[in-house]
């Protein structure tokens, strides 16, 4: 009797289970996908390039004595494939893209159509049209192309990325491997992703299916707006893994606007190198968290020096926005209207200050790092924690490509098995500062550190490495 009992109980549960809604994720589910591909689809194009090889330069004729049976051979090699007598050669690609306005704006990446002298743009009714680049961008890997059809093309709006929830629904639309255009359907799996390949990463990535021919199509959300533009994937055999990244909607919105109004980017400039922070550099700053953009260098003559912003100031807030991690800052400056008035939120001398910054353009880099070679053996004044250091000599000078004035104390030589070399000074860096403050001998190096033992466990270098500056905390004892 029990056992029945038991029974019934345990069937009415699973009933009970079966007739209870998953909940809201399960409910937002869609049950297909084909609304929403038959709705973007038109808006998708294939791009094809051709890119024209130039003949190579003229081989090299070999000295053969007059008469030889091999000198007429040569000569009838050489002339046919002298550059002017080579037939021309050209190399295809294929890609995606994505229309944005009816009047036949089309957005795809940079290195799509990098050294092309033809593309066309094919739209989904097999209509082929040759586009031509309005602007395209290097940094954040983005190009807008224009075409001129005889009607209002289908388009489709950038959507903001910054609402995309991991585990949020996304759909890749595009061309693989030149098949022909194709969807895939994923998730986003990862957001804010640094691949390191420059200064505005700020991946989206999705496990829907990303290949060869995708690059520059559309990720689009369960709405039908564009929220990435798919950019690389990872993959040891070039196929999809899935693990494929998107540039965010919010950060292509500013550049095609940039590309289209002015044909480049008019990007912000604040003037500053920085570096993360890591626990150590936080806690010889005084600093409880490692949140923050440590400034290396201020540009002279840039907004930031003319602010009054200094080496070594943490960086918390920009324009009322926390700065997180330092990566962060060069997006937020590259999307700031140049000429506005922002506070800058920094951390100096074991407090925060505020700093009103205008932002000025970025026009190009400013300053260029140049080799700077290993100094030749000079007398070693101390070794402190595995650094053989010495002040600055008139050779030592020449040898690091100072100014008669420079200041700073040279490390000829590292111990690896020092605490110095765990923390990656190298022989030929110049320590600039100890502790926030500048050094010109060993003593001045071994005097800071002495003023911070017994309060703290590490102290922060800046040192020039390859005339670029790095800030490095040391422990005090070693």
């Amino acid at each position: 009797m029990r056992q029945r009992r038991v029974k019934s109980f345990m069937a009415g549960l699973v009933a009970l289970v079966i007739s209870i809604p998953f909940g809201a994720a399960a409910h937002d589910t869609p049950a297909g996908f084909a609304d929403l591909a038959q709705k973007v689809m038109p808006a998708v194009v294939n791009i094809a390039t051709r890119q024209e090889l130039k003949p190579e330069r003229a081989l090299p004729v070999p000295e053969l004595p007059p008469g030889s049976p091999f000198e007429k051979f040569f000569k009838d090699f050489l002339d046919r494939n002298r550059p002017e007598n080579q037939q021309p050669r050209s190399i295809t690609s294929l890609g995606s893209g994505f229309i944005v306005d009816p009047k036949g704006y089309i957005v795809t990446n940079n290195h799509v159509i990098a050294g092309a002298d033809e593309i066309t743009v094919i739209l989904g009714n097999k209509k082929e049209y040759k586009a031509k680049v309005i602007g395209h961008d290097e940094e954040t890997d983005l190009a807008l192309l224009k075409i001129d059809a005889d009607n209002a093309l289908p388009a489709v709006k950038l959507g903001d990325s910054d609402h995309a929830r991991v585990g949020d629904w996304v759909m890749a639309v595009g061309n693989p491997f030149g098949i022909g255009e194709s969807v895939s359907v994923g998730i986003v799996s990862a957001r804010n992703r640094d691949l390191r390949a420059g200064n505005y990463d700020d991946f989206i990535q999705t496990d829907a299916a990303i290949n060869k021919g995708n690059s520059g199509g559309p990720l689009f959300n369960m709405a039908g707006d564009v929220i990435g533009i798919n950019t690389a994937i990872y993959s040891p055999n070039g196929s999809s893994v899935g693990v494929g990244f998107a540039t965010p909607a919010n950060l292509a919105k500013k550049v095609i606007a940039d590309l289209r109004q002015f044909g480049e980017i008019q990007r912000g400039w604040l003037g500053v190198r920085i570096q993360s922070l890591t626990d150590d550099i936080a806690e010889s700053l005084g600093l409880k968290s490692k949140a923050g953009a440590l400034v290396t260098q201020v540009i002279p003559g840039s907004p930031a020096e003319s602010a009054g912003l200094k080496l070594s100031d943490v960086i918390l807030t920009f324009d009322g926005q926390k700065i997180d991690e330092m990566r962060v800052l060069p997006r937020i400056v590259l999307e700031t209207p140049i000429g506005k008035k922002v506070r800058v939120s920094v951390w100096r001398d074991g407090r925060t200050i505020e700093i009103p910054v205008k932002i000025g353009k970025f026009d190009q880099p400013k300053v260029a790092a140049a080799e700077k070679p290993t100094p030749r053996q000079e007398p070693v004044g101390k070794t402190i924690l595995g650094m053989d250091l010495a002040s600055l000599t008139p050779l030592l000078r020449e040898r690091f490509e100072l100014d008669p004035g420079a200041k700073g104390v040279a490390v000829l030589g590292v111990d690896p098995a020092g605490k110095a070399a765990e923390k990656g000074i190298q022989a030929g860096d110049l320590i600039l500062e100890v502790d926030q403050k500048e050094v010109s001998s060993p003593a001045d190096v071994e005097a800071r550190m002495n003023e911070v033992k017994g309060h703290r466990k590490a102290v922060l270098f800046l040192i020039n490495r390859n005339n670029q500056n790095v800030h490095i905390a040391l422990p005090t004892e070693g």
